[in-house]
């Protein structure tokens, strides 16, 4: 059959990193896994809790598009806990995960051919989503200096329709403060730009609280998920906020393209929402895992880091090493057993220097992982 241009959309290393590593392991190698942003937990014990009496109760089918009221009401209740922020929970769209979020404001937002910026390095599925929907994606490289986050001046002359950022970033970990955030979104209303906030790893804070873009202005999307914090990936949940007016525009979308997100994994997300010792467990292993990491990182040799105030990644620039990431990737997994990703995902024009470390698996993987890295290093 004949492919749509639009289906020519590039592949998801780190993925095939996964795919690689799972051959690895299938052929009897024990691989460490650092290279995919998942969390070594499972879904919160209360969540299986509540499917299974839900499931018990009576059959699961479609929920109206929007999502569960209680869902909804209960996020809305959250940025008031978190950011005391008072949200209306009208203004909250529970998608299909994060990814089911993106291709709704897309979608809602922009038309085919218009330009949408992206900050570089970044997660490299909003570049393939927005081609795929025959928009053009437009790298705007960010700096060491502003900690690989997008600044107003990146973003000046590009004549956008549009802007996406995200706090705590993928693969840099770290995070725009109210200031900058302000920064940006005065600059995008003041060139009549849309603004999106990826905010799926708020909670996997360190040593300070992130910043929701509705602090700042209510002109904006955020798209959340249950996939990180709260340990949901394989469940497929997440939600947006959008402005009022916005409401029955992704309504429509979602009625026809998802009908709504999956009833079971609403109903584990409600629960989940309220299981915070444990939740905050989990932060607790990812702050040792990044203590571990970094450390072990430089005592490797990989030096030139930034260091993450979010998410459970480091972003290395290895170009004292190698110009070719890919393959760089490719001999640690071989030799060291560690899966990693080249920073090819994130950044296609400076990429090839760069690396990828997830620490979000347990503490006693992220200590085999570096102790691997330092003896592969030390023998290289």
């Amino acid at each position: 059959m004949r492919n749509s241009t639009r289906s020519a959309v590039d592949p998801f290393i780190v993925m095939d990193v996964m795919q690689a590593a799972t051959a690895a392991e299938a052929a009897g190698h024990h691989i460490i896994h650092m290279e995919v942003g998942q969390p070594g937990t499972g879904a919160p014990k209360g969540a299986a809790e509540a499917l299974t009496k839900a499931m018990q109760d009576g059959p699961l089918g479609y929920t109206v598009a929007l999502g569960l009221p209680a869902l909804r009401a209960r996020i809305a209740q959250m940025y008031g806990e978190w950011y005391n922020v008072d949200l209306d929970p009208a203004r909250v769209v529970i998608t299909p995960g994060s990814s089911g979020g993106f291709l709704l404001a897309f979608t809602a937002l922009f038309d085919t051919g218009d330009r949408v910026g992206i900050g570089a390095p970044g997660y490299p599925s909003y570049r393939q989503i927005l081609r795929a929907l025959g928009m053009q994606p437009v790298d705007l490289p960010a700096a060491p200096e502003n900690r690989y986050q997008p600044v107003a001046a990146d973003f000046a002359d590009e004549d956008l329709r549009g802007l996406l950022v995200a706090s705590p970033a993928n693969p840099s970990g770290t995070m725009l403060d109210r200031p900058a955030l302000s920064a940006i979104t005065e600059a995008c209303a003041a060139n009549d730009m849309s603004f999106i906030s990826d905010e799926i790893y708020h909670g996997i804070e360190y040593d300070k609280k992130a910043v929701t873009a509705l602090e700042v202005t209510d002109d904006c999307y955020v798209i959340n998920s249950f996939s990180k914090y709260f340990s949901m990936t394989g469940w497929r949940i997440g939600w947006m906020v959008v402005p009022e007016d916005q409401v029955r525009v992704v309504e429509r979308i979602t009625q026809n393209m998802f009908i709504c997100a999956p009833h079971a994994s609403q109903i584990a997300a409600l629960a989940a929402m309220d299981c915070d010792d444990e939740l905050q467990a989990n932060l607790a292993v990812y702050r040792r895992n990044r203590d571990l990491v970094i450390a072990g990182l430089k005592e490797a040799g990989f030096t030139d880091i930034a260091p993450p105030d979010g998410a459970f990644y480091v972003y290395a620039d290895v170009s004292r090493f190698t110009d070719d990431s890919r393959a760089f990737a490719a001999e640690i997994l071989e030799k060291a057993g560690v899966a990693v990703t080249p920073g090819l995902d994130f950044d296609p024009l400076r990429g090839h220097k760069t690396l990828r470390f997830s620490y979000a698996r347990s503490t006693a993987d992220m200590e085999e992982g570096v102790a691997r890295l330092k003896a592969f290093m030390a023998a290289r």
